[in-house]
């Protein structure tokens, strides 16, 4: 018995008051979740929501249903967005230097580590049968695996974070291969006290793949362009890459994009898959979205043409990426006449097939990031 004010209350009735409590706010927090407008696309996390399952006797009975239906009550439950963000501002009071696999370094660097690589001899026999595909062909063929922030910053790690083995794993696919390596390790380390990777974003920034380039023309023999001969422009502050949608810490500093264009070149992008043509190599609507990243050759297509009408050479190159090489065509195009960009994971046909039938092309570059290049579905497909 409980004496409130001079009343007394009873424990039973203390209990029934808790129950009813408790049962009028799961009724209250359901008809929240099933009434309130469902999202299918988190900005946040950069990712779509799963979608209510359907119900069958054979999928009740497998557990596939209650299985969907907690991953569809977990990206749908009221105000998740705040609740995600609480649990990470909690974590990084506590001291926790790790969120969802992402490092907390320093100066604000959120830091993907690099796993276990589980398919290099796969890469390696892939690589090596491409090139032998195309050796008879007059073309020179390159190869830049490009180390992460993980490996260039990597002072700016937890006290704790192992060393990231990256350049062992890139020098061995290089001299298993025996394509001809360039190593664009050193102008990063070299320039590792410039921002040459998104603090929230696994992608380096123009400036790092600046850097990527002075490496590949001092391999190939070609003047670069210099720096202060380029033009540039901060296109936004707002930027929230992949890492930022991990951690959710949505209070984090964003990230600003600096784009270079040069003034001597004139550009006519062709998008095949789409028949669409532009003068330029970004595509700015894209800094509207969350995913501002694929402003650089406007995201993703199969193949793209770009011819350059005051290149400095004759020459015509293939290039067979990922995402890291889009930010890196801008400085590529002045030096040649026409440049064929494919992304493998979408260009059906094979480089090698379309090698055989471009014998103008004179350079092959095969351009990849480490950290993604293990499960690259796009390399199955570069011959």
């Amino acid at each position: 018995m409980v004496c409130t004010g001079g009343i007394m209350i009873s424990d039973a009735k203390i209990r029934r008051w808790t129950v009813w409590g408790l049962c009028a706010g799961v009724l209250c927090l359901s008809a929240v979740l099933l009434l309130s407008p469902k999202k299918e696309f988190s900005e946040n996390e950069n990712r779509y929501l799963e979608k209510m399952p359907e119900f069958t006797v054979k999928a009740m009975l497998a557990g596939e249903y209650t299985e969907s239906l907690g991953d569809w009550l977990a990206d749908h439950f009221p105000m998740r967005d705040f609740f995600m963000g609480l649990k990470t501002k909690t974590e990084l009071a506590g001291g926790r230097k790790e969120i969802n696999h992402i490092y907390i370094g320093e100066d604000g660097y959120l830091i993907e580590p690099y796993a276990v690589p589980q398919n290099t001899e796969r890469i390696i026999d892939t690589f090596v049968s491409f090139d032998k595909k195309i050796k008879e062909k007059d073309v020179a063929v390159s190869l830049m695996l490009v180390p992460t922030a993980v490996t260039v910053y990597e002072d700016k790690l937890p006290a704790y974070a192992p060393l990231s083995g990256q350049m062992e794993t890139a020098r061995e696919i290089y001299e298993a291969t025996g394509i001809h390596a360039i190593d664009c390790s050193e102008k990063l380390l070299a320039a590792s006290g410039e921002q040459l990777y998104y603090r929230t974003d696994h992608h380096w920034t123009t400036m790092g793949a600046y850097c990527g380039y002075l490496a590949y023309c001092e391999e190939k023999g070609i003047s670069p362009v210099p720096e202060e001969a380029l033009e540039a422009q901060t296109v936004t502050d707002g930027f929230a890459g992949t890492l930022y949608s991990k951690v959710n810490d949505y209070s984090h500093r964003k990230d600003e994009i600096t784009i270079f264009t040069n003034p001597a070149d004139e550009l006519i992008v062709t998008y095949q898959d789409t028949g669409e043509v532009s003068d330029s190599l970004y595509n700015f609507d894209y800094l509207q979205e969350k995913d501002k990243y694929s402003m650089f050759l406007n995201n993703i297509h199969p193949l793209v043409e770009i011819e350059n009408k005051n290149a400095s050479s004759e020459a015509v190159l293939v290039l067979i990426k990922d995402s890291y090489a889009n930010s890196m065509v801008p400085f590529l195009a002045h030096h040649y006449k026409k440049i064929y960009v494919f992304d493998t994971r979408y260009y059906k046909g094979g480089p090698s097939a379309f090698l055989e039938e471009h014998s103008e092309v004179t350079d092959v570059l095969l351009l990849y990031n480490m950290n993604t290049l293990d499960s690259d579905s796009g390399i199955r497909g570069i011959y």
